[in-house]
């Protein structure tokens, strides 16, 4: 369990770095999570952990699979939930994914909250300044889901009492 939470911390940390500054997940980092996870499970399980990991990473991949093909998520998010699911193995990467998806919920009210306090600053400066207020629509962000989905994972390896 220790070597889990310390693989998710360096590949969570990672990724939340990279998606902040450049609004993507590199490949090194879920292949490095593929990696680690399938080496640990059988390290620790044998043939029996590699198979866990192996069907940990396609339950990853599978539960946003759905949102990629929509266009509600990137490809490198899905990537690196399935790169978790060797960690974390099927069972509890379908537990991360629900925690990913509360803490995405929050993280896009924040965001929708943030830009709404922005967006009427800025109106608020514009029209003192100008005596009019300028305001244009524009399309709604995207937002860097590496944090949820790194929340979601850690939250999922607290141990339940």
């Amino acid at each position: 369990m220790i070597a889990q939470v310390w693989i998710a911390a360096f590949i969570g940390i990672a990724a939340i770095v990279e998606d902040l500054a450049h609004r993507r997940i590199s490949n090194w980092i879920p292949a490095a999570a593929f990696v680690a996870g399938l080496l640990l499970q059988s390290m620790q399980q044998g043939w029996r952990g590699a198979g866990a990991a192996l069907l940990g990473t396609l339950a990853g991949f599978s539960v946003f699979l759905i949102f990629y093909l929509l266009g509600g998520m990137g490809g490198g998010d899905v990537k690196l939930m399935a790169g978790f699911g060797s960690v974390l193995g099927a069972h509890k990467v379908l537990e991360a994914a629900l925690w990913t998806a509360a803490c995405g919920g929050l993280l896009a009210a924040l965001v929708i909250v943030f830009q709404a306090a922005r967006r009427n600053w800025k109106g608020f400066r514009a029209s003192s300044q100008n005596g009019t207020q300028k305001g244009t629509a524009r399309p709604a962000d995207s937002i860097p889901y590496a944090p949820a989905i790194a929340a979601g994972v850690w939250l999922s390896l607290v141990p339940k009492t």
